[in-house]
């Protein structure tokens, strides 16, 4: 027994398809003006050979197929249209996936290396701030290690948790930089449980660091607010550093953004939340002080009861 598949004119049949449909599309495509033209040339040159009721058939059957298959074509057109958009959006998902996991790579030996030189140092100068420093560390490998694990940065975590990982991050700092350093921490207990894309807080507050107080020989102070304003959960990152100048800096390069990349927030906000979610990032004006404003704005959504326990 002979399938279609294998049938000898399922070849021809094909083409026939083919070539249909892609009449049909020219026919939805051009404009009536356009096609009544054509019409009156085909009569005009069937007329010639004596095949005028020809000529009539071809037009009229091209009307029906331009009125009738316009919205099938259409359709055709936004589903193509559709599957373009959504691979694209699947392709930008996965490089700012790939971007951040980069970063992470670069980021984390950088900060690792450089407290375990400060505990060396501390070690022979000032054993007890050297095993305060130790704990800290610890501390902070044991809060970041899962996320680092996690497949996609765009897993949503709790900023109680984000907090778990920047509580001695600061604890660090603030016996590397010491008197130089003073932070202010407000930030409701309540809102522990707020639900908060993972590491963005402490890429902030790395730049804070990076880009703002280090570079100042006396320090400064870091400001750590979170709040809810309409709806929305505002976490503020404040420093009282050099300032931030974009002007002076290419906006794109890794090197101006620091941390995991200003712009790699931004592409995670719009993936996650769309127009929702969103960063805005400034140098202090004059009457402020100097040094660097941040917020990071995400719609306000609670845990649930069980990931609220397992704060």
């Amino acid at each position: 027994m002979t399938t279609p598949s294998s049938s000898p004119n399922a070849p021809n049949w094909q083409a026939a398809k083919d070539t249909f449909h892609a009449y049909a599309t020219w026919l939805v495509n051009i404009s009536w003006k356009l096609f009544v033209g054509l019409s009156i040339v085909l009569l005009m040159a069937f007329g010639i050979f004596d095949l005028p009721q020809l000529a009539f058939l071809i037009i009229l059957t091209s009307i029906v197929i331009k009125a009738t298959f316009k919205q099938q074509i259409q359709a055709e057109e936004k589903a193509t249209a559709a599957t373009y958009l959504a691979e694209a959006e699947q392709l930008k998902r996965q490089l700012v996936e790939a971007r951040m996991a980069t970063m992470q790579a670069q980021v984390e030996p950088h900060f690792l290396f450089n407290t375990l030189a400060s505990i060396d140092h501390l070690i022979e100068t000032d054993p007890p701030r050297a095993s305060l420093m130790q704990k800290s560390l610890i501390a902070l490998l044991r809060a970041t290690l899962p996320t680092l694990r996690e497949n996609t940065p765009n897993t949503l975590r709790y900023l109680g948790q984000e907090l778990s990982v920047i509580r001695p991050y600061l604890d660090i700092q603030k016996m590397r930089m010491e008197d130089r350093l003073q932070i202010q921490w407000d930030i409701p207990e309540g809102l522990n449980s707020a639900e908060m894309p993972n590491m963005m807080v402490l890429s902030l507050v790395e730049n804070a660091f990076k880009h703002g107080l280090e570079p100042k020989a006396e320090g400064g102070t870091l400001v750590l607010r979170a709040e809810v304003s309409h709806g929305k959960l505002v976490v503020t990152v404040k420093d009282s550093g050099v300032g931030y100048f974009p002007a002076e800096q290419d906006a794109t390069s890794e090197a101006s953004q620091g941390g995991f990349g200003l712009k790699n927030i931004r592409d995670r906000l719009a993936l996650i939340y769309g127009e929702q979610g969103s960063l805005s990032i400034r140098a202090l004006e004059p009457y402020e002080g100097s040094g660097t404003l941040a917020l990071l704005t995400v719609p306000y959504k609670v845990a649930p009861i069980e990931a609220t326990f397992a704060l």
